[in-house]
Parts: C-alpha cells; sequence; structure tokens
C-alpha cells in the first residue's frame, strides 16, 4: 500500500514532443508536417529535411560505398547480405551526419531517415523502375526487405540507427507516364496473395519506423488518402506504430492529377486524416486553412506530428537526445571492408544463364575482345538512386586487370537514337587538368568523360565545386560518316542558382561555349575519319551532378571494328542491354523500344541485337554479359555463356572478371522471370496477376524465376516433410551434395503446390502454379553435403480466396525442393498432409 502511494505520487516526466507540439502554433506545425521542415529554435529543433536516399548505398551526397542495383542485390537470394549492406548504408548515413554538430541544419539528403527499400513488385519487366525492387515474388521482397531494413536501423528498436521507409504502398508498379493520377483496381485476390505481403514482413518483421504512400489511387482514392489501407491494415492490423510519408508531391496529386478533391487544403486533409503523417512537398502548407474549414481537427494534426517528431526524438537528433550511433567516425566511408561487402555482392549477383560445353570458366592467358556500349560506362555500374564510387571498376577495366590481353570496341550504341558514353578507342590519349583559381591542383589521364559530381569531387586536391576542368586529346573516329556529339550533364534541380558552363573544341573549332540548356548540348559533325584535337573545358561553379560527353556515331564503321576485334581474339565477352539512360523514373526519352523510362519491347533492341549477330557471324565463342535492371530477352543460341550482371556497384566489373576466370563460382538466382516475347505479356496497364509472373505465368520462359546455373553440381536427396494440422508450420528437410570438382553455393529453394480453392476460377482469375516458401544459401566444398531445413511458415502454405481471405486448407500439399523450380535443375517432390479444418488466417 505504501509503494502504492510512492507511486502515484511519484513526478510524470513530461514528454518533449508533447511538449513541443502544445507550444506551436497551427502554421509552425503544418511547417513541421513537410518534408523540407525549417528550424523552429523555441522547440530544439534545427531546419531538417526528411528526404534521403539508400537504395543501394548511400545516395546523392557524395562519395559512398555503391553496391549492386537492387535488383542485382536481390538475385544474391541472401537476407543476411542484405542486413549487411543495409548496415553499411546506415553507416555511412551516420558518418555524413556526425561530420557535422548534431545541431546542425540538415539539407536534403543530408537526414537520417531514409526513404528505401523500393518493395514493389515487379510485375511486368517494361516498368522502368523495376531495377529498384527485388523482383517478382512477394515472399523473397519481402525476405529481403527484413534483412535490409534490420540492417538499415540496427537491433535496438528505441535507438535506431537510421529509419528505412519501404515504399511505394502499394500497388504501384508503372507506368511512368501517368503515374501522378492512375487509378488501379485489383482485385482482393491480387491485392492480398501479391501487393501487399512484403509490405506486412517489412512491418511486422523487419519493424520498419516509416512507410511511404504510392501516388496511384486504388479502387479510385488516392493511396495518400485511403484510410482503409493506410490506418485500418497498416495500423490496425499490421500494428504499425512509426510515421507514414507521402511519395513526393503525392499530396497535391490528390486534387490536380486524381481529381478527388477540389483544391489544396481539401487535398491535405484528406491526406492526414486517410493516414499519411509527413508531406514530401509543400502541400501541407495548407493544413491550417484545413481546419479553419473544418475539414479536419487540429488534435489530427497534433497526432501526426507527435509521431514525426518522435521519430527524430528517438534518432537523437532534436529535444536533446542522444544517440549511441553518435559515436561513429565521419571517416568510416567507402572504407576496405565496405567495399568488401560491395565485392562480395557483386559476385553472388551474377546469374549464369547459359554455359554451353563448359566454355566458362576460362584460362586468364585467354585473348579477349571486349566489345559493348556498357562495357565501360559508369552509370550501368552504377544504376539510379546511387551515390558517388570512389573507385569504380567497369567491366572493361576488370577484365583487362585480370586477363593478359584484352581488346576493346564499342560495336555498337543501345538503342536507335540514344547517344552513349564516347568510348576510350575514340577519344584518345585524354588528358585532364583541374585548376582552383588559376592553379593546377591535379592532372592525368582518364579514360573518357564520364563523371559522377553529386557532391563529390573528381579526385583528390580538388574541391567539391568550384574549379576549372580541362580535357584535351585525340578524336579519333573508327570511319567516316556523320557523327552527333552530346554534352550531357545531370543538373541540379533543388535550391539551384546557378548552373555549370563548357566550351567544346573540335580540330581548333568551337563548337560550344556557354550553359548547357536542361543539360544537354547536342552537336552534329561530318568527319572524313582522320583523327583531330578535341578540348573540352567545364567551370564547375554549381552544384550540378555530372559532366559527359556522348555521341551517336555512325553504325558501320562502330560494327566494323568491333568484327575486326573478334576475328583478333579467342573469345569474345559482348556487355550488352540497357542503362540508367533508358529505363528508369519519369525519364525524358522517346527512342524505338522506350517511352518515359519504361520499355514498349523486352527485347534487346536493334543496334545491339544486330551486333550479336555480327559477333556470331565470326564463328568465335562468345560470352554475352546482360547488364540492365529488367529481364532483356535474347536469343540464347547466339552466344555460348550468357550472364546476367545488372547493374553491378563500384565492383561489377571486378566481379565479372573473377567470375570469367573462374575465381568466383557465380551463384545468383534469377528474382524475375525471363519471358522469351513482350507478346508473353499483358497489357502494361493491366495490374490483374493473370499470366503474370512464375507463380501465374502458364507459358514457357527463356529462363525461370530462380534460374541460375554453377560450375559445379549440386545432387539432392532423401526429401522428407513433417507436417501437422492446418495452420501450423511445415518442416521440410533435404540431403544437398556438392558432386562436382569445385567449390560452390547452391540457392536451396521450396516451392509449395497448395491444394485447389473450393471455388472454380472465372475467366479473370489467374490460377497460382506454385510459391516460393522458403530458400537457404548453401556453401559446399568438392565431395561435401549437408542437410537443408526450411521451416514454411502458415502464410507460406496458405491459399488466397477470391475475396481476398487468406487461409491455410486442410489437404495434400506438394513441395517442390530443390535449385530452382521444378523442371529447372536438380530437387525432389515431397508430399505434406495437413490434418484439421481450414484455418483462417490474420490479414
Amino acid at each position: 500500500m505504501i509503494w502504492l502511494l510512492l507511486a502515484q505520487a511519484a513526478p510524470v516526466t513530461p514528454d518533449p514532443v508533447v511538449e513541443a507540439v502544445a507550444a506551436m502554433t497551427l502554421e509552425e506545425k503544418a511547417a513541421q508536417l513537410q518534408s523540407t521542415a525549417p528550424a523552429a529554435p523555441e522547440a530544439g529543433l534545427p531546419a531538417y529535411d526528411w528526404w534521403n536516399e539508400g537504395l543501394h548505398g548511400l545516395a546523392r551526397n557524395g562519395p559512398a560505398t555503391v553496391f549492386p542495383q537492387a535488383i542485382a542485390l536481390a538475385a544474391t537470394w541472401d537476407a543476411d547480405l542484405l542486413r549487411r549492406v543495409g548496415d553499411v548504408v546506415s553507416t555511412e548515413a551516420r558518418a555524413r551526419f556526425n561530420a557535422r554538430p548534431a545541431g546542425s541544419d540538415r539539407r536534403i539528403y543530408e537526414g537520417l531517415t531514409i526513404w528505401s527499400p523500393n518493395i514493389n513488385i515487379f510485375r511486368d519487366p517494361r516498368w522502368g523502375r523495376g531495377q529498384e525492387t527485388y523482383g517478382e515474388d512477394p515472399y523473397l521482397s519481402g525476405s529481403l526487405a527484413v534483412g535490409f531494413i534490420r540492417g538499415l536501423q540496427g537491433p535496438d528498436p528505441r535507438a535506431p540507427k537510421v529509419i528505412a521507409t519501404p515504399k511505394h504502398l502499394a500497388v504501384h508498379s508503372g507506368p511512368e507516364a501517368g503515374r501522378d493520377g492512375f487509378d488501379v483496381d485489383p482485385s482482393p485476390r491480387d491485392l492480398e496473395a501479391t501487393y501487399l505481403p512484403a509490405f506486412r514482413m517489412a512491418i511486422t518483421e523487419g519493424k520498419a519506423r516509416s512507410v511511404m504512400c504510392a501516388y496511384n489511387a486504388v479502387h479510385g482514392v488516392p493511396v495518400c488518402a485511403l484510410p482503409s489501407l493506410m490506418v485500418e491494415r497498416v495500423r490496425r492490423d499490421w500494428g504499425f506504430q512509426g510515421f507514414s510519408v507521402s511519395d513526393c508531391d503525392a499530396v497535391a496529386n490528390i486534387h490536380l492529377f486524381h481529381h478527388y478533391r477540389l483544391g489544396g487544403a481539401a487535398a491535405s486533409a484528406a491526406a492526414l486524416t486517410g493516414g499519411t503523417d509527413l508531406n514530401c512537398g509543400s502541400a501541407y502548407g495548407a493544413l491550417p486553412t484545413a481546419v479553419r474549414q473544418g475539414l479536419l481537427r487540429e488534435a489530427e494534426v497534433d497526432g501526426a506530428l507527435v509521431r514525426v517528431l518522435s521519430a527524430r526524438r528517438d534518432l537523437g537528433i532534436a529535444f536533446g537526445a542522444h544517440s549511441p550511433w553518435s559515436a561513429i567516425r565521419p571517416e568510416e566511408v567507402a572504407t576496405p571492408g565496405h567495399r568488401a561487402v560491395a565485392l562480395e555482392a557483386a559476385r553472388k549477383s551474377i546469374v549464369l544463364l547459359r554455359n554451353e560445353h563448359g566454355l566458362l570458366p576460362l584460362d586468364p592467358r585467354t585473348r579477349l575482345a571486349v566489345i559493348g556500349a556498357n562495357a565501360d560506362d559508369l552509370g550501368v555500374l552504377q544504376g539510379n538512386y546511387h551515390g558517388t564510387a570512389a573507385d569504380p571498376v567497369t567491366p572493361l577495366a576488370g577484365l583487362r586487370q585480370r586477363f593478359a590481353s584484352v581488346s576493346y570496341a564499342q560495336g555498337s550504341i543501345l538503342a536507335e537514337g540514344a547517344p552513349v558514353v564516347m568510348p576510350g578507342t575514340a577519344l584518345r590519349d585524354l588528358h585532364a587538368e583541374y585548376q582552383v583559381d588559376g592553379k593546377t591542383v591535379l592532372a592525368r589521364t582518364e579514360p573518357r568523360i564520364d563523371l559522377d559530381l553529386n557532391r563529390a569531387a573528381p579526385g583528390p586536391g580538388v574541391p567539391v565545386t568550384g574549379w576549372r576542368g580541362r580535357w584535351t586529346g585525340r578524336f579519333a573516329p573508327p570511319g567516316p560518316g556523320r557523327y552527333r556529339l552530346v554534352l550531357d550533364q545531370a543538373q541540379c534541380w533543388k535550391d539551384c542558382t546557378l548552373h555549370d558552363t563548357a566550351t567544346l573544341a573540335l580540330g581548333g573549332r568551337v563548337l560550344h561555349a556557354g550553359a548547357l540548356p536542361k543539360g544537354r548540348v547536342e552537336l552534329t559533325i561530318d568527319s572524313d575519319g582522320s583523327p583531330q584535337p578535341i578540348a573540352l573545358e567545364l567551370d564547375h561553379r554549381s552544384e550540378d551532378e555530372s559532366i559527359r560527353l556522348l555521341w551517336l556515331p555512325p553504325a558501320e564503321p562502330l560494327l566494323a571494328e568491333a568484327v575486326g576485334a573478334a576475328r583478333a581474339a579467342e573469345v569474345a565477352v559482348v556487355v550488352v542491354g540497357l542503362s540508367p539512360d533508358l529505363e528508369g523514373e519519369a525519364l525524358q526519352v522517346q527512342v524505338p523500344g522506350f517511352v518515359g523510362g519504361d520499355r514498349t519491347d523486352i527485347g534487346l533492341p536493334q543496334p545491339q541485337a544486330r551486333l550479336v549477330e555480327a559477333i556470331r557471324a565470326t564463328g568465335k565463342p562468345m560470352v554475352l554479359v546482360l547488364a540492365s535492371g529488367s529481364a532483356v530477352s535474347v536469343d540464347p543460341s547466339q552466344a555460348d555463356a550468357i550472364l546476367a550482371l545488372w547493374y553491378p556497384g563500384e565492383a561489377g566489373g571486378t566481379a565479372l572478371a573473377d567470375t570469367l576466370a573462374g575465381a568466383n563460382n557465380p551463384s545468383g538466382r534469377l528474382p524475375v522471370t525471363f519471358y522469351r516475347s513482350t507478346g508473353d505479356l499483358p497489357a502494361f496497364i493491366d495490374y490483374g496477376m493473370k499470366e503474370r509472373t512464375y507463380r501465374y505465368f502458364t507459358g514457357q520462359p527463356l529462363w525461370g524465376f530462380g534460374h541460375g546455373l554453377s560450375y559445379t553440381r549440386f545432387h539432392y536427396s532423401g526429401a522428407a516433410a513433417r507436417a501437422g494440422k492446418a495452420g501450423e508450420p511445415v518442416t521440410v528437410t533435404v540431403r544437398v551434395a556438392n558432386t562436382g570438382s569445385r567449390p560452390g553455393e547452391e540457392v536451396v529453394q521450396a516451392y509449395v503446390v497448395p491444394p485447389a480453392e473450393d471455388e472454380a476460377p472465372t475467366m479473370t482469375d489467374p490460377v497460382l502454379q506454385r510459391q516460393l516458401a522458403g530458400f537457404a544459401r548453401v556453401s559446399l566444398a568438392p565431395g561435401m553435403g549437408r542437410t537443408v531445413s526450411l521451416a514454411i511458415d502458415p502464410r507460406g502454405l496458405s491459399s488466397v480466396a477470391r475475396d481476398g481471405t487468406r487461409r491455410v486448407l486442410p489437404g495434400k500439399y506438394r513441395v517442390w525442393i530443390g535449385g530452382g523450380q521444378p523442371g529447372d535443375g536438380p530437387g525432389q517432390w515431397v508430399e505434406a498432409i495437413l490434418s484439421g479444418s481450414a484455418r483462417e488466417l490474420p490479414k
């Protein structure tokens, strides 16, 4: 009784967040609920921009460890590796943050709220942003997201290292054109079976502290104003207690593009009451008007603001709070240990698709002809949403380091009308000088003009901005003809008051001098094929983010150069595919096969297809390397060996060379289906899952989800299943042995075929073929074996009815456990009988 009285008398410690919110005016509250939040000194809040990116490395804030693009990370099928990648990203974010006092103002890309990962389902290979995702399967996507989120946020939920923001909830995967206002009408089954599971895992298992809502509407209601999803499902059913944020300008889109409300105040009220706490953009500036018009209560604004500011408190960056992560040193960026993880990820992400007659691996003494525009392009390493790699290794550079004899020819452009980086074969003896105040601070040779300057210096001794660069060399075209030269620059777009100027001269004649309107200037020249001196000067006074010299050469001389190189070599390594200039977010590109960042055709673009045919006609053995962010359809008979390299990050060239030389045994597996042709796909705008992804596709793919070869062989035996009642887990075990002559890693995959539902499918219903329910990586030396056990939880066994109800049915379950899907590599079927009655699972 005495204890109870003392407890009742104990003072209650006031919550500084609640106190700060109570002291603010309505206008101040609204300002703090926008992504670029101003300083509020009386509340102890420095200015803070909530927008930061870390998709596959800390992005857009200078040098950082650049990991393989997200789709490549998915090809590792390694959730623990994703955790370690996330840990590196958060360490580097803290290192950058800790370089300045904790109370400093923070601008865009300097904060600790990371708007990653992107876990939308890559339902259609035409979507340009699919490269940012973990592929087409909900279970694989969710499993990798959980690992990445745990790596980002760290082990203590009370003191997150950074805050992760899985995005874009939900049903959002293209097309890019019209994304600001399109409406999706998924069936209840598709919503529950495909579009929501990865987000559920990210929140319930990964414990993500934030989530981002998408641009699109679902059944006529913009997602950022959809309480049935953002409040009832996410907060009530999944127990989410963090804060939600809109995709950028999505709140304004509610009235500007969706026309769901008629003005900014009504749109902001709909978003906040619909479950969106923080607005990326400035639309929430209308919240005070919305309150005064009676569209929402100030208490609702307070609730959102408490959730938002609690995140800053828990990060230790406001209200006098302290974080144990403040001990991370500013120099802990791009360390040898971090770069080792990037190399490991690049090696594990490479998928060996074909290896006829055991062409690979190659002897390092083999004379190689390396061919293709993607063999020597910085952007193809980095993908999109990237940082600046400190020491990137392109495929050409990596192969030159590993193999004794390597020649290079670009061979073709990527797509008709799309310029590519001018290669070193045409830009010879390139010398670069960097000056500050008229004094040279760095001079060196460079292979091409292809620099990422996003808050990054081009080299040691050069400041981030405030320098002049001069590149001189010889323009040596492969033959006579008309050439288009392109000065290209990614210009800063937020808070920019100044842009760079450039001067390009060829043969002593100035072709361009001055600004680069919208970041690009195209120039046409006629050449007789003879070399001419070339010079480019750049006055880098702004925060413009890159400088590249691109070209569009005539096709025939370029092709002839590549054929000659192949004939003089023993093996041709042809690096083809796509690039972030062709596929990506809302791009301003419209050339054959591509529009607005998406694709209209999944085949290899015609210029590259012609190149592959010409090299094949030489009769030389050919290794085809696909560098892309999505599936590219090719004719397998055109090459002896084919690998998927993806956009492999800073160490991509080293990883490729290690793999071709046999120092790395490829172990990646496809996270997406490679279809044979665009005709295999439903309409791009159709979000129904019928005939989409391996789970519902009834045709014959080029290569299936989960496919990947090895330089060794694996054998499966003794598969068994232990099962009980419906609603209980099933454990599947199998013995896996390495029966080949090389050490290797196998990805053991378990696919479930549930009993048939008790409702007959309609013409529009997708028919489930099988579903991934477990996987594990196993490293085995030659002659060694291991028993692998996979626990399949009830959700992995469940079926989703037409009304969206998820149930585990009693009856016979067939489980395939092997190195790929049934029929693709070794494995065994096993049966599991679940007894009892059907068990409904929570949403």
